[in-house]
């Protein structure tokens, strides 16, 4: 047995993929809907391809009606776009990624992670139409420091027809869009954070580089509906993260509701200042317990547009500023 052996349980009807071998003489099993559960080595047996072949079925002839009933439709118009990424849950800590060709295309593509100027291959094949593969599994905790997903896909169909010119697309997920992209990932059929790559209302030099992705940018890559001209709004050169500047309703909140408010804020805003190309933004923090300084400063030391950050304007605000350069 290896991985990616298709098995079958031995006293069950469930069927799967092996994904991984644990101690203990433990086999991880992925099933549909990318559930995995372990099981005993003994407890399953392989499927051969051909016994998957066999398994088959194969029309019902009682149920084929006469040649004079079949109704012949017309042929569909051929789909032209519909390629997507989707992140399907497949708890609340992980997800799996996949790439989805909803047109009928015959998509030749590869798959790779940017960190740091190295890359992973993630995949590579041939995505025939309405089809979709897993490229890889990444985990929510991890989130801020997901790698750039770069996508390169060809256009091929049988017979004499203008192809498109290959496309390349590279995300970068924000965490102030990429919930907002949450919807029915098409042929998966599941609820995802899905991205339309092929979406020609999206800017091409902002998904080319994936860089000055904002939140509403950002939305702009679902499928579905023409979105609408997006404006992007530029922030105050000085953002005031204190609560009682954020909400009226200050009093109200939980100590872990107001600094999700102020986090939220200061995502927004150093986005926002991103993508409208400013050089600077200063955050007004306080110094306080220092738990709302110490995560911004965490969270500026991973993000790859800030050249550096400081406390700014000590004779004013002591050490409750912080001065954010940007790239």
């Amino acid at each position: 047995m290896n991985i990616g052996d298709k098995v079958r349980l031995v006293h069950g009807r469930e069927e799967g993929v092996i994904y991984a071998f644990l101690p203990g003489n433990i086999v991880e099993i992925e099933i549909e809907d990318g559930f995995r559960i372990p099981v005993l080595r003994n407890e399953i047996v392989t499927i051969s391809p051909v016994e998957s072949q066999r398994l088959v079925k194969q029309p019902d002839s009682k149920k084929l009606g006469s040649q004079s009933d079949i109704i012949v439709s017309r042929q569909a118009p051929f789909a032209e776009k519909g390629i997507y990424i989707a992140f399907v849950s497949i708890n609340d800590r992980a997800l799996t990624l996949h790439i989805i060709n909803n047109t009928d295309w015959i998509l030749p593509f590869t798959a790779i992670s940017l960190t740091e100027q190295v890359s992973l291959g993630l995949g590579a094949g041939v995505l025939q139409p309405r089809t979709s593969q897993k490229l890889t599994e990444v985990l929510m905790k991890d989130f801020e420091s997901w790698p750039v997903f770069e996508l390169k896909l060809l256009y091929f169909r049988e017979g004499n027809h203008l192809l498109p010119q290959p496309l390349t697309k590279k995300i970068k997920c924000r965490a102030q869009s990429f919930y907002k992209n949450k919807g029915k990932a098409p042929v998966l059929d599941k609820e995802a954070f899905v991205y339309q790559l092929d979406d020609e209302n999206l800017k091409k030099e902002t998904v080319a580089t994936s860089e000055n992705l904002s939140a509403d940018l950002r939305a702009s890559m679902l499928g579905g509906a023409k979105p609408e001209q997006v404006t992007l709004e530029k922030p105050e050169q000085v953002v005031d993260l204190h609560i009682g500047k954020l909400t009226q309703d200050s009093g109200k909140l939980s100590n872990d509701a107001i600094l999700k408010t102020q986090l939220e804020t200061f995502e927004s805003s150093l986005e926002m200042a991103i993508a409208n190309g400013m050089e600077e933004i200063t955050f007004i923090h306080g110094a306080g317990s220092g738990a709302l300084k110490n995560e911004l400063h965490r969270r500026l030391g991973k993000n790859q547009h800030v050249q550096y950050f400081k406390d700014a304007q000590k004779e004013k605000f002591g050490y409750g500023a912080t001065l954010v350069k940007i790239k």
